[in-house]
């Protein structure tokens, strides 16, 4: 069975508080990552020095400086699937040349299953 949110065009939403600040358009899927084009509305730009910062901390496989950023942008941003429900948890770079890469959950990493 295919997941609707993987299907190629689907648009997952990125918010900042109220507002939305880009549409990821899903141009394919390589489980576990999704990868979109991303279109930046007003908003965005508050943010792009941070995805930035987190891809150039990949690049020079910095994990801890990457784990920092991913921090600031999970406490900063939301992420909605293409029927506009919440994304519990989720892992998302945003390239310097408009492309996007995530995974996501369904519950939050950090959560204890009893």
């Amino acid at each position: 069975m295919t997941n609707p949110n993987l299907t190629t065009g689907s648009i997952w939403r990125l918010h900042h508080g109220d507002q939305e600040i880009a549409r990821l358009t899903v141009t394919g899927a390589d489980m576990p990552w999704t990868h979109a084009k991303v279109e930046t509305l007003p908003g965005f730009e508050e943010f792009r020095p941070l995805f930035s910062e987190q891809e150039r901390a990949a690049d020079e496989e910095d994990w801890e400086r990457a784990d920092a950023c991913y921090i600031q942008i999970r406490s900063a941003l939301t992420l909605t699937f293409p029927d506009g429900g919440p994304v519990a948890e989720f892992m998302l770079h945003i390239h310097d040349d408009g492309t996007a890469g995530w995974r996501w959950h369904d519950e939050p990493f950090d959560a204890v299953n009893p």
